[in-house]
């Protein structure tokens, strides 16, 4: 048997000055069990427990344990570009890119599945897209998918000479298997064709039988590709659709979408109170709630229930990521690419900030399996200068950093993964650790005033109104916090309410003429008709023509308004004709 890995997980790093690893915090200097191999590598990985470690070197596959540097398997391939453990590490999958050759005008198969313990080949496929090379396992191994054709293949108990199960629908480009013990889940995206929806839908296997054996089924219409995330309680999966065009010209990134699918069958449209791109969507690692990054930016953030109900809303800031703790109990909301790698760290227990560090150039992010410390890295191709990583403590302190050397770059950085439980959740610090590097909490800088403007009253304008946090929980007398924004247009409603009643008895000349009353009965005053169903329609058109009012009132106060809220107001007339002729009929 392996060994279980070491309490501190360790930072694997990846170069053109080759393969190594470093110690985890506190140390966080080169670990000398694993002998550094000068070579470069074109992969590497984990095994899930973190005990084995696989790469790749153009030359060799090669598999050591990471507890004592010991060599288990290493294998001639030096064409390998893709590496991966199953879940118990019992296989490892290498891939290489497909390719014909004069002899076989087939070509090779490229897909290899290698029993660890004795180096044999369990099984070989023809693979020829990079894109899901490699098979998805459920966590026991029980059960093997590969997307063939269009086609999902599964196999049994690492049995790969026998298609124990298949499930054939018109076309499904993209599958999800569920994390967690039996009984095992799979969600399947079949794209949309000539004027059908595209769905996705939830089976348990191995029950296929059909579009009613399915435990959930979501169809909607804007998507060309989706990306499925299931929570760690397999109970539920978020579907973010997307469309390559946004066929309205508001957004270069195309239109996003949320759905959400629960194994009970219950399915719902996240909804998004902001316009713009979908960033981000993760799952709190409890389960039971999930954060949204969306929105044109100032980018908003939200904390959703299973219900789909907002519970806390970050406001608005220059974020396009979230990364929750392995352990769930503090939230990181980052700004990396194109944004100035600006970090919020937030307890989750209590919705309050701890710190903001900022890690400018970052193109990587990833917590350590302890859920104390992170690293953050600036990697090539992506940016070919000021290679490097740092190590910090999420209380914003940098515990250790390296520059890449000016003719060298840094490709990958990965921690050591752990198995569940080993590390469980600490009480949040809000202090910041001690180091000799210190903190990168950024300085507040004044805002630049041109000299003609200096000395003189502060008149601010912001390019964007900023909203703050705010806890979105229902409050104890059932009604909601308000968000800034709300409370604006709430006070400007009732300032336009006093001024109408003020204007009504005293300046009636000031009045334009109004058109002749028109000749309705008392069904205004709220009379009845004494027909229940002209009843039921006239209380409908005056609920429609109310919401239209409205409408009118937030695009007064500056409010874009969706497409169908504008088609609605159009529809006033032909509301208020429809009310005069039920009226007139009374």
């Amino acid at each position: 048997r392996f060994k279980m890995a070491p309490s501190t997980p360790l930072l694997a790093v990846r170069g053109s000055n080759g393969t190594s690893m470093i110690g985890g915090p506190p140390d966080c200097v080169e670990n000398t069990t694993f002998k550094r191999d000068e070579r470069q590598s074109r992969f590497f990985t984990f095994s899930k427990d973190g005990a084995l470690f696989a790469w790749c070197n153009g030359d060799k596959v090669n598999v050591v344990n990471v507890s004592d540097g010991q060599v288990v398997q290493s294998l001639d391939l030096p064409k390998t570009a893709c590496l991966e453990f199953s879940p118990q590490k019992s296989v490892l999958v290498t891939w290489q890119p497909y390719s014909k050759t004069q002899e076989s005008a087939h070509g090779d198969q490229n897909l290899h599945l290698w029993d660890v313990q004795s180096g044999e080949c369990l099984k070989s496929f023809y693979q020829k897209k990079m894109q899901g090379w490699c098979p998805s396992w459920s966590d026991d191994e029980s059960i093997a998918v590969r997307n063939v054709n269009n086609e999902l293949h599964f196999f049994e108990n690492n049995k790969f000479d026998t298609i124990a199960n298949k499930l054939h629908l018109q076309k499904v480009t993209e599958f999800l298997l569920s994390p967690g013990p039996q009984p095992s889940k799979v969600a399947v995206y079949v794209p949309g064709s000539k004027g059908a929806p595209s769905f996705v839908r939830l089976y348990q296997y191995p029950n296929f039988g059909g579009p009613t054996s399915a435990l959930a089924n979501k169809s909607f219409f804007k998507s060309d590709r989706v990306v499925m995330l299931w929570n760690n309680k397999a109970t539920a999966v978020l579907v973010t659709a997307s469309t390559e065009v946004d066929k309205t010209g508001a957004s270069y990134y195309g239109e996003q979408t949320l759905h959400y699918l629960a194994v009970n069958g219950e399915s719902a449209v996240v909804q998004l109170p902001k316009n713009g791109p979908i960033y981000d969507v993760v799952w709190n690692p409890n389960s039971t709630e999930f954060c949204v990054v969306y929105g044109f930016m100032p980018a908003k953030v939200t904390v959703y229930n299973l219900k789909c109900d907002p519970v806390f809303d970050f406001g608005t800031g220059p974020r396009n990521a979230a990364y929750y703790s392995p352990q769930g109990h503090i939230l990181v909301l980052a700004g990396f690419g194109n944004l100035r790698g600006q970090m919020e760290v937030w307890d989750v227990k209590k919705y309050k900030l701890v710190s903001k560090p900022q890690a400018p150039d970052s193109t990587f992010f990833s917590w350590c399996p302890d859920g104390e410390h992170i690293v953050t890295a600036t990697c090539a191709p992506r940016l070919r200068v000021s290679n490097g990583y740092k190590i910090w403590h999420y209380t914003g302190t940098v515990l250790q950093k390296y520059d890449t050397p000016a003719d060298g770059e840094l490709w990958e950085v990965q921690w050591q993964p752990c198995a569940d439980g080993v590390f469980p959740a600490k009480p949040v610090k809000y202090q910041a650790a001690p180091s000799e590097l210190g903190s990168t909490e950024p300085k507040p800088a004044q805002v630049y005033r041109p000299p003609a403007l200096r000395n003189k009253p502060n008149t601010s304008s912001k390019l964007h109104e900023e909203e703050p946090p705010q806890n979105m929980k229902q409050l104890p007398g059932g009604d909601k916090q308000l968000s800034k924004t709300a409370l604006k247009n709430q006070k400007k409603r009732e300032a336009k309410k006093a001024a109408k009643q003020e204007t009504k008895p005293d300046t009636p000349q000031d009045k334009q003429p109004e058109p002749e009353p028109k000749p309705t009965s008392p069904a205004l005053a709220g009379a009845v008709s004494g027909d229940p169903e002209a009843d039921k329609k006239i209380k409908n058109l005056k609920k429609k023509i109310k919401a239209i009012e409205q409408l009118k009132e937030l695009q007064a106060s500056g409010k874009q308004l969706e497409k169908n809220q504008i088609e609605k107001m159009q529809k006033e007339s032909q509301l208020l004709q429809e009310l005069e002729d039920l009226e007139l009929g009374i």
